[in-house]
């Protein structure tokens, strides 16, 4: 040996080279503070801010680190690149745990004690609408579209249809869960799934004059505003957190569902499609939610 060691490992006195050190992974979810609002940013364009275990996790833990903080008012959740979030993470095996922590993570933003307001500037679909449903308000700018593209994989949105179906106009959530059809800002607010539509701008200057309010507001008065609009919300949670959490895992345990998210993978129509319809692959319309 030439480094100072022996076949039995280094020798008494001989430097030993340290091990490499791996740098820790960028955050997901990237947090900062100003004049009362955190402002908490999807940051995973790797998989266009798809709800991955560490995503959901990451997030859920800085919600609990806002709701903690005495400085903030509310938070605002936005998002980098061209999508706000494009549903479940399709790279991950299904399991009854990925449906437990999406039911946590929706459920945080409903009971935490500060307003969370959502601005998005992207696609939106399948499980990041869930993530719209439990926001308290939202505002949709520029370049936003929306889709629940559930069924056309073999799933239902189950999981987040507990913060959506108080407060989505049913004959619009009838159309848009049963056809997946892509639709806009307008539309969205028109229905009850974002507050605001920006179509031309950015959503800042929609949100200005509501995140001057928030800043304005209590600490006790926003909680217990807040308490009173989300009480239908948190009373489908009680009821229905479980049976759909259920639904959710057998769903993508089924072989539809297993054929329908190989297909989108692959960027082909999946067995069921009829043979003249164009397909959607390559577009930003598919995604799932638990």
């Amino acid at each position: 040996m030439t480094d100072g060691s022996t076949a039995d490992g280094p020798t008494a006195g001989a430097p030993v080279s340290a091990a490499p050190v791996s740098a820790a992974p960028a955050p997901l979810v990237r947090a900062a503070f100003e004049r009362g609002i955190t402002t908490l940013t999807l940051d995973s364009p790797h998989n266009r801010n798809a709800l991955s275990t560490r995503l959901v996790g990451e997030l859920r833990e800085a919600l609990a680190a806002a709701g903690r903080d005495d400085r903030v008012r509310a938070v605002l959740l936005t998002h980098t690149g061209t999508t706000f979030c494009a549903g479940a993470d399709l790279s991950e095996p299904p399991s009854a745990s990925g449906a437990a922590g999406l039911v946590a993570l929706l459920r945080t933003i409903v009971e935490l004690p500060k307003p969370v307001v959502a601005r998005v500037t992207g696609h939106v679909r399948a499980g990041g609408l869930g993530l719209l449903g439990a926001c308290d308000i939202s505002a949709a700018g520029r370049g936003a579209s929306f889709a629940f593209t559930e069924a056309r994989l073999g799933l239902a949105p189950a999981v987040i249809s507990m913060p959506l179906l108080p407060r989505l106009d049913r004959r619009a959530a009838a159309r848009y869960y049963l056809t997946g059809e892509r639709f806009d800002a307008a539309e969205a607010a028109r229905i009850g799934l974002v507050t605001i539509a920006d179509p031309e701008g950015d959503a800042d200057g929609a949100l200005a004059p509501v995140l001057d309010g928030l800043r304005r507001g209590s600490p006790q008065g926003l909680a217990e505003s807040k308490r009173l609009v989300t009480a239908d919300v948190l009373r489908a949670f009680d009821r229905d957190a479980e049976p759909l959490a259920e639904l959710s895992a057998r769903l993508f345990a089924s072989e539809e569902a297993r054929e329908g998210m190989t297909a989108f993978l692959e960027r082909r129509d999946p067995a069921w499609a009829p043979r003249d319809t164009a397909p959607d692959a390559g577009t930003p319309d598919a995604g799932a939610s638990r």
